[in-house]
């Protein structure tokens, strides 16, 4: 399933606004990639051109290409709703539907792409993605009561479960632990190292020790001042990051001297 992402000389526009300038990097398959920095320097935005999820806002255009094995995302023959399948994402706050069950979470994906299947099909479908989120367990006795009703933690393996329904290959995820208590992030982080056996996974964290934890390479985003474009200044193995990086300003960050 997992896939590479190669990214050349991108930026990120919002009207004729720079938001993220020049980004150039290698997203390795079956791996956690890590985007660390400061509030503002463009991690998120950036993160949301890999599925093309900034184009919802209006006037968002790139200029660069993104390239998933060798396909650009933004050719004009490829249709963005099949990028998002292709690419999933997890958002900062778990965000299931609060009108539907459990087990109807984990399908809106698949029934939104308009795949019909067996009760059987689905029945199994469901299974397979809560186990693969973790969630099986503490749910497989009450699938049709409403996913609002779980914990935080549990909420947000729900949608993790329902991004991996529809067979991406790539699954983003913005900060998916900072809405969490402890335990949970603990439990989603024990996720994340199963998952990358499988997806390629990328990350934004604020959380330095959980960039650390859970990441094989880590990326370093930072601004030069209010109104101006995030960079990417430095991106290597995670252990290098933050034993021995090679730009000062990386240092200053992982080390807690600024951000």
């Amino acid at each position: 399933m997992a896939q590479r992402i190669d990214v050349k000389d991108l930026n990120i526009y919002y009207g004729d606004f720079l938001a993220v300038q020049d980004v150039t990097m290698t997203i390795e398959p079956k791996s956690v990639t890590a985007f660390i920095g400061p509030s503002g320097c463009g991690k998120s935005t950036f993160l949301r051109t890999l599925n093309r999820m900034h184009e919802v806002i209006d006037g968002a255009h790139v200029e660069g290409t993104v390239a998933l094995e060798g396909v650009d995302l933004y050719g004009a023959d490829v249709d963005p709703v099949a990028v998002r399948r292709t690419v999933g994402m997890v958002f900062q706050r778990p965000n299931p539907f609060p009108t539907m069950s459990i087990k109807e979470n984990v399908l809106a994906g698949v029934r939104l792409n308009n795949r019909r299947m067996s009760r059987s099909d689905a029945d199994d479908l469901v299974e397979s993605s809560l186990r693969g989120a973790n969630l099986w367990n503490e749910v497989k006795d009450r699938l049709d009561r409403p996913g609002s009703g779980l914990s935080g933690g549990q909420q947000q393996r729900l949608c993790i479960a329902r991004a991996i329904a529809v067979k991406p290959q790539v699954l983003l995820m913005d900060e998916p632990c900072s809405a969490l208590d402890p335990i949970s992030t603990i439990a989603i982080e024990d996720l994340i190292g199963e998952l990358k056996q499988s997806y390629t996974i990328v990350i934004v964290t604020h959380n330095m020790q959980q960039a650390a934890r859970v990441s094989d390479r880590t990326a370093f985003f930072n601004i030069a001042g209010t109104g101006k474009p995030g960079r990417l200044i430095e991106m290597d193995d995670t252990s290098t990051i933050f034993s021995s990086p090679a730009e000062k300003a990386t240092e200053d960050y992982v080390s807690g001297r600024f951000g």
